[in-house]
């Protein structure tokens, strides 16, 4: 370290009074408050987002070699956004992807305007922090800057035609004044409009701010001609005072489209609250255990699959792992919705993010950084709200002639009051046109569908349910049929020891022999039996001679005796007459779904012991909700008809809608069967049997405790695998269409009678017209109306 004075090699010093603390991954200045940091080699290094400080863990060396060269590894992130107008790059997310909320094939490198609308682009994938969004400061700075300008404009304007000006202040001094103040406003102010009507121009992709530049600009160049040369002003546009200037009207249209992206942009950053929300749930760090028992807090960056981290009483579960040493209650609802904590002991799942009650425990870490249940949740989440419903074309396709309609109409409506308007008819006919153009901005009708997507999935997410794109939304409001799978669905799926019965009336010592046999087994059965008999108390004896057979059961010596545990057809195999416990087992199947394992010493029955996978506690009431939705529930299993009909009986199910011995390629084919009948069919399930189904349904519903392959094949994922998520997930869908169809009326309905308002249709009746500037507030206004609306779908109770 000899030759650098006490953090150069972090934070390169351009003034030893005042140094400049650069983030050494890309070259940002970072602020000296930023949560992004840690030690190296002894010096603590600053960064300006997470993103960087992992880079930097993971290759230091790198990092420090390019800083001690005076040089960056931007590069690195493939961005250029440093020199943005109006950005300021420390609050640019390193390596960030940023794209357009309502076009979202439109993926840029840093902060900008979108080519195809103009609207401001957003990041990918929302920091954790509230990271200020330089688009809202810079609009906001220019909207209260225009606003100051154009309140002493508005004065100078009516008080000349109210006569309370002095008399210096009319006639040209009037209007020299206020050229200098609608100057700024027009051409600083709003000079963003202005560039995006012009690239909408160059591109061919006419959008609302080709109208907004067109009417401001129109009437800020008359202006400025009929106060630089007045003569060129044709007498169709003159008064008895003279030509007419109209910079109050360009100033204050431009002030309140400012004021109108403002709101929008504040409106838009609250739909990345339920993304935010969830980053926040993983903590900064862990708390490791070495091999030796040692204890340390490292930085979660670091944690590695296989790592011992011990989970203290009311911490964050740091990584998803398992349950090595010790016991508590996880509060998951953060992540499934459901409010009731989860009892955690050895063995058990636990997920990042998830609170830890009043107990402590050791756990071994299995998945890390992307791939954690949390960072797919929030992976999956910004991926739909960036997604594009089929309702979407709806609005697409009005907008693709909306934009030339306009046009036409202002030129149209220009020249009927240019040709029979009443004095001055040229000065009615431009400010009727630049009032057509302005009201008929379409970015209402842009908004109505992406705003409802963003704050739609986002509240599913805070719900537990997972939304994979917008179209998987949308067909899920239309389903009428939905086929489940049994287990892990509509039970547990996980086999739970019932009971033991014992021939002679010795249970305990029938589960002693049974949970000794299976000791020595990895069936799944077996793991059930041996929890039976840790819970009751047996105790496990030594057996010998053990024998797995294929099908059957299985057998083994215990001091000195010849054991055989297993179905029927082994007991008739090994000579054993099972005799009146036949009519009570069949009873069990039939009745509970149970499997029935008989227990023999030699050719004599002992007894039996019970398991059965138990159904789910919220299983019925979720089915009674889904049917009295209107949907039909089939279901679908793999299991022998006698269990699949004593589920289906107790959970309501008809005859007609049980399915048993229902193979992979049988699911898919009733999925076909059904939409073959004219029916919107969902189907949910948790394991690879079921993805063949989950893909070829109209909606595919996976459980988020089940396989990744049914993840990834469903459309919706429920976190916490339980039915009642379908519920919740119809009820949110129903709510999102309801409110895009709202919002899609509520800008159908503000342009339809917005644009021959302001056309003048009403002028020969009642002698109304619309000011460009009201025209301008009503257009705002529309915008509002939508995001207001949308925001509504955040208090949807699910």
């Amino acid at each position: 370290m000899s030759g650098h004075t006490e953090h150069d090699h972090a934070h390169h010093r351009h003034d030893a009074a005042a140094p400049k603390l650069i983030d050494p991954v890309c070259g940002m200045t970072v602020k000296a408050d930023t949560p992004h940091r840690l030690t190296h080699e002894g010096e603590e290094v600053l960064f300006c987002s997470a993103g960087c400080k992992a880079k930097f863990a993971a290759d230091p060396a790198k990092y420090m070699k390019a800083a001690a060269a005076g040089t960056c590894s931007a590069h690195d992130h493939g961005q250029a956004p440093h020199g943005a107008p109006g950005v300021d790059p420390s609050t640019v997310p390193a390596g960030a992807e940023w794209t357009c909320p309502m076009h979202p094939e439109i993926v840029r490198d840093g902060p900008g305007s979108c080519p195809i609308c103009g609207m401001a682009l957003e990041p990918m994938t929302p920091s954790a922090d509230d990271v200020a969004n330089p688009e809202l400061a810079d609009m906001t700075r220019r909207f209260w800057i225009s606003a100051v300008l154009s309140l002493p404009l508005l004065v100078l304007e009516m008080g000349a035609h109210g006569g309370v000006l002095p008399a210096f202040l009319h006639g040209a001094i009037n209007h020299w004044l206020q050229f200098a103040l609608a100057a700024p406003v027009v051409l600083w102010a709003g000079w963003p409009f202005f560039e995006r009507g012009y690239s909408s121009v160059r591109t061919g992709n006419l959008n609302m701010f080709t109208l907004i530049a067109l009417g401001v600009g129109v009437a800020f160049a008359y202006s400025v001609v009929a106060v630089l040369a007045p003569g060129l002003v044709p007498a169709g546009f003159r008064t008895e005072a003279g030509a007419p200037v109209y910079f109050e009207p360009a100033a204050i249209i431009t002030t309140l489209v400012l004021l109108g992206q403002v709101l929008e942009l504040r409106a838009r950053s609250r739909t990345s609250h339920a993304i935010r929300a969830l980053l926040k749930l993983a903590p900064d760090t862990a708390r490791r255990v070495g091999e030796d028992g040692q204890e340390e807090d490292v930085l979660l960056d670091v944690v590695r699959a296989g790592d011992r981290l011990r989970v203290r009483p009311g911490e964050a579960v740091p990584v998803d792992g398992v349950v090595v040493e010790g016991a508590s209650a996880v509060d998951e609802s953060m992540l499934t919705g459901e409010p009731i904590p989860v009892e955690k002991g050895a063995g058990a799942k636990v997920a990042g993010g998830t609170l830890n009650g009043r107990g402590s425990f050791i756990m071994r870490a299995e998945r890390v950084g992307s791939e954690t249940l949390l960072a797919r949740i929030v992976a999956m989440v910004a991926q739909a709200q960036r997604s594009r419903a089929p309702i979407q074309r709806l609005a697409d396709q009005v907008s693709a002639w909306f934009v030339p309609a306009v046009i036409a109409i202002a030129f149209l409506a220009a020249l009927v009051w240019g040709a029979v308007g009443p004095e001055p008819r040229l000065a009615y006919a431009l400010l009727t046109a630049v009032g057509v153009l302005i009201i008929a901005c379409p970015c209402a009708l842009g908004l109505a569908t992406p705003m409802s997507i963003m704050v739609g999935v986002g509240r599913a997410a805070q719900a537990g349910v997972l939304v994979r794109d917008a179209a998987a939304l949308e067909s899920l409001e239309k389903i009428d049929a939905l086929i489940v799978d049994k287990t892990g669905t509509l039970t547990e799926g996980r086999p739970v020891f019932i009971r033991a019965t014992s021939v002679a009336g010795d249970w305990q010592n029938v589960l002693a022999i049974a949970a000794s046999l299976e000791a020595g087994s990895e069936h799944p059965l077996a793991a059930a039996i041996l929890e039976g008999a840790k819970k009751s108390g047996v105790a496990i004896r030594s057996v010998s001679g053990f024998d797995a057979i294929s099908g059957l059961g299985i057998e083994g010596d215990i001091d000195g005796e010849r054991y055989a545990l297993g179905n029927e057809d082994l007991m008739t195999e090994r000579g054993v007459e099972i005799g009146d416990v036949r009519e009570a087992a069949e009873a069990l199947r039939t009745r509970e779904g149970a499997t029935v394992m008989f227990l023999a010493k030699q050719r004599e029955l002992l007894g039996y012991v019970v398991v059965a996978d138990p159904i789910k506690a919220s299983a019925k009431d979720a089915l009674d909700g889904l049917r009295l939705a209107g949907v039909r529930v089939i279901m679908a299993t793999g299991d022998a008809p006698g269990a699949a009909a004593a589920v289906g009986a107790t959970l309501g199910f008809a005859p007609a809608d049980i399915r048993a011995n229902v193979k992979p390629e049988d699911k898919a084919a009733l999925v076909t069967q059904l939409k073959a009948e004219g029916r919107r069919v969902a189907m949910a399930g948790d394991g690879v049997n079921d993805a063949p189904a989950l893909a070829t349904a109209d909606v595919g519903i996976a459980m988020g405790t089940g396989a990744d392959v049914a993840m990834e094949s469903a459309g919706i994922t429920l976190v916490k695998g339980d039915l009642t998520g379908v519920a919740r997930a119809l009820r949110l869908s129903r709510a999102t269409m309801r409110n895009i169809r709202q919002n899609l009326a509520l800008s159908f309905v503000y342009n339809i009678a917005g644009v021959p308002i302001a056309a003048g249709v009403l002028y020969p009746a009642l002698g109304w017209t619309l000011s460009p500037a009201l025209a301008s507030a009503a257009m705002a206004l529309s915008s509002v109306s939508v995001i207001l609306n949308a925001l509504r779908l955040g208090r949807v109770k699910l």
